[in-house]
Formats: structure tokens, sequence, C-alpha cells
């Protein structure tokens, strides 16, 4: 866990707080009353005390690196290649045609996640080893954007679905398609072959 440093209107705000809270037990103070000397008793040198130290002190200096979430885009062209080499290369630059597509414009999430569900295992059931989701762009996907919104929602969800059973078990690679069928509003789906 990281320390910040507390603004001066937070510190402002807690002294007020602590100025009006009441002490959960109201003791009097102890008067501590010296006791005279004793003539001829030889005192016990003091203890050595504990040196002076301010609270990280000895702590390594750290830079101040962030690490950001990665939008949908960054996350599917960091995911290994699971396809042939030179196919997904020929994939990535447009060459390879979808046999077939569906697209997801104006649909729900209620409606676009079984659509998507039975397009693919449909497709996969056929022989069919690409096809093209078209999802469409959306808004600009904003990684730190602390408020979620509704615009570009099935750009985000559809890789998710994607990657999970049933459907998961058809799907052999995710790509986002070439500018030629859709580019970043689009995903190229290259599907196992069927036994």
């Amino acid at each position: 866990m990281t320390r910040r440093r507390v603004r001066p209107e937070e510190l402002e705000l807690w002294q007020q707080i602590a100025k009006s809270a009441d002490p959960l037990h109201k003791r009097p103070k102890p008067v501590v009353r010296a006791k005279p000397k004793k003539p001829g008793k030889i005192t016990p040198p003091p203890a050595p005390s504990i040196p002076s130290f301010n609270l990280g002190d000895m702590a390594q200096p750290h830079t101040e690196t962030h690490v950001f979430p990665k939008t949908t885009s960054q996350r599917l062209k960091s995911e290994p290649v699971q396809m042939d080499n030179k196919s997904f290369t020929r994939l990535k630059r447009g060459k390879l045609a979808p046999e077939a597509r569906i697209d997801l414009h104006g649909m729900t999430l209620d409606q676009a996640h079984p659509a998507l569900s039975r397009f693919i295992m449909t497709s996969h059931a056929r022989g069919m080893r690409l096809v093209l989701v078209i999802t469409g762009k959306g808004s600009r996907e904003d990684p730190y954007d602390p408020m979620p919104h509704r615009r570009g929602v099935l750009k985000r969800q559809v890789p998710m679905w994607l990657r999970q059973p049933p459907i998961s078990q058809a799907v052999l690679q995710v790509a986002e398609a070439h500018i030629k069928h859709g580019g970043s509003g689009a995903y190229y789906v290259y599907l196992r072959r069927s036994r």
C-alpha cells in the first residue's frame, strides 16, 4: 500500500474534528511529585536513549511510476498467438476474407450475448474458420474514467464472452479487424477445426 501526503485542507478538517471530540475516559492527570534524594545513595546510570528518527528514513526511494489499465485493443495485441504465425500475419493485414459475419450494432447486452453464442457455435459446426463480429466503435474507451458508462460496451464485452465456455471451446484466436473489415469496430474470430 502506498502512502500519500495529507493535503492541507484534509489536515485542517481533521484538526476541527479532533477539537470537537470528547475523550472516552476523563481521568485527571496524575500529579507527579519529586521525591527528595537520599544522601549517600548511588543512582544507576541512565538507560541508553533511543536515537531520534523519522518514519521512513531507511526506506528505499521509489519513483512515481503508475500502471494504467490496458484498453481492449492493447489486451488483444498482448495475447499470445495461438494460430499459425503466417496465417495470423495475413489475418492482421486483411488478406483473409471472413466466411461469415454478424453485426451486433444496436443490440443490448441481453440480446447480443445469445446471438453471438449462436453465431459462433453454428459457424464452428459448419466448418468455418474465420468469422467477423461487428460491434461498432462506441465512444473512445477511457481506461482512466472512474465512472463506467454504457457507450461502447459491446466492444469491451465481446472479447470476454469469446473467452468463456461454451464459446471458448470453438475459438482459437481473437484479433481486432483490419480497417477494410471495420477496424477497431470489429473483431476477427478464428475458429478451431470442427471434428
